[in-house]
């Protein structure tokens, strides 16, 4: 009756402020880091940024010598994408490469960006929880 009704429309309210943010948002969200070496990796978090306006996602990796040393994440122009950068770190010199890409957290190895997959999933599980 009244109760489902009443019921139906507050979860169609919570899924809609739920979903609409990330439909009305036009900057990339990219994981971000600062340049961090396999020694001071684990000091710091990778944190989501939402990118300015025209920029993408990059990973940067930074080798020094043969061995890939140096990693950093966040966002770019387009034109500075794809190219090698020498980054001192701590006296040391490494040769970089930025990687970019152009879909929502994209610049990650991980794989542990949330999707609309997921979205999905939890809110079907939510209205099969919920009777409805």
């Amino acid at each position: 009756g009244e109760d489902n009704t009443t019921r139906n429309m507050l979860v169609s309210v919570l899924l809609i402020y739920l979903m609409l943010p990330p439909l009305l948002c036009e900057n990339l969200r990219c994981f971000y880091s600062p340049y961090t070496t396999q020694d001071t990796r684990r000091l710091f978090k990778v944190v989501v940024t939402e990118c300015p306006p025209k920029q993408l996602c990059y990973k940067a990796t930074g080798r020094y010598g043969n061995h890939s040393a140096l990693t950093h994440h966040g966002c770019m122009l387009l034109k500075d994408c794809n190219k090698f950068k020498m980054i001192t770190v701590s006296g040391a010199i490494y040769n970089t490469s930025y990687s970019c890409c152009d879909r929502a957290y994209c610049n990650t190895g991980s794989g542990i960006a949330a999707n609309f997959a997921t979205m999905f999933v939890v809110t079907g599980s939510l209205s099969i929880v919920m009777g409805l």
